[in-house]
């Protein structure tokens, strides 16, 4: 997270970056920016998914299942390689989003070792449900 609320001035910039370009120098400005407003976006989107008890995670989970063209389900170690959290990490998430009957788990026909995740009803109304509010998230905070 950046918890700056008031970036660097111009004065204070120039002072550590006297050995840059002009252009680079703003840039820098640029980038700050950029970060405090993606910062305050993820606390804004996580406020929002904590009012309907989710997570960043758990929604993504449900967003990368939901988003394949032509599956209703995927492999866990699909999902895994979707998303950039550990294994175990994953497996909570996972275990949890079961237990609230928004993904279901089947042994897979070919592999009985193998569990292929689908959303259940319940997971695509709670995705349906969700998905307008974080789009509004996010274009709120981008046409500030």
């Amino acid at each position: 997270m950046f918890f700056l609320k008031e970036l660097p001035t111009r004065a204070m910039l120039n002072k550590y970056t006297g050995h840059l370009s002009d252009n680079e120098k703003y840039s820098i400005a640029e980038a700050l920016a950029v970060m405090r407003k993606a910062s305050l976006l993820v606390r804004g989107i996580d406020t929002y998914f904590s009012a309907n008890d989710l997570s960043q995670l758990k929604f993504l989970i449900l967003i990368v299942i939901d988003r394949e063209p032509d599956r209703d389900s995927l492999y866990a170690h699909e999902i895994a390689s979707r998303l950039d959290v550990s294994r175990p990490v994953l497996t909570r998430a996972l275990k949890k989003l079961i237990a609230d009957e928004l993904l279901i788990s089947n042994d897979d026909e070919t592999d009985k070792r193998a569990k292929r995740i689908a959303l259940t009803k319940k997971g695509a109304t709670c995705l349906s449900q969700v998905l307008p509010g974080y789009f509004d998230k996010i274009s709120s905070l981008m046409s500030e």
